[in-house]
């Protein structure tokens, strides 16, 4: 089964000049290991093995840098595993798809939970509520395609991201309860499934 890795490689760049995506996929890194207190410029210089002067050409401050990390978590999170699942022409399988791969993440990723652990501050707010209404709506649109009404398939689709979220949480905070192999991964994206389609 495709399995789509999030994690980004902060050593990929080569000798030279840094991008600002680079600089973007240092901080995502930073978040996903200790929230947004991890994103901070001395440290991701020298992780980067640049300066401060680096970062301050790409970014005028440690928000815009944070800013940009959280496009490149929408961006990588979200918009490419819809384009993922889109490839796919089977309604069924598209959800299957779907599911199975933002469930696998689970078990390497743990971006998804250190963005919802700052939902409350003023950079993170606005994104997660685009990047969750996205999600729902996508998630909507897929059960649709299976022919329920748009109600049912607005309920389905927030308690299909709502399965996802829980067991994001619950990987990361409880483990050992979480069975952590990818097969396990996809037995409870299919359970999901089977519960909200009934098929």
């Amino acid at each position: 089964m495709l399995s789509v890795r999030y994690r980004t490689d902060v050593n990929r760049h080569q000798a030279g000049r840094l991008s600002a995506d680079d600089w973007a996929a240092a901080a995502l890194d930073a978040i996903g290991r200790g929230g947004l207190a991890a994103v901070a410029v001395e440290p991701l210089a020298a992780l980067l093995g640049a300066t401060k002067g680096s970062f301050y050409w790409h970014f005028p401050n440690r928000d815009a840098l944070v800013t940009a990390a959280l496009r490149r978590w929408e961006a990588r999170h979200t918009e490419a595993v819809i384009r993922l699942v889109e490839a796919e022409p089977d309604p069924l399988r598209r959800l299957r798809l779907l599911l199975v791969t933002v469930i696998e993440s689970t078990g390497h990723d743990s971006v998804e939970v250190a963005v919802l652990a700052t939902a409350a501050h003023p950079l993170v707010a606005p994104v997660l509520a685009r990047v969750t209404e996205r999600r729902i709506s996508y998630t909507q649109k897929l059960f649709r395609d299976l022919g329920f009404t748009p109600a049912e398939a607005r309920d389905r689709g927030l308690l299909a991201v709502t399965a996802y979220l829980g067991h994001a949480q619950l990987a990361h905070a409880t483990p050992d309860l979480v069975q952590g192999t990818a097969a396990a991964r996809r037995r409870y994206a299919d359970r999901v499934i089977a519960v909200l389609t009934g098929r």
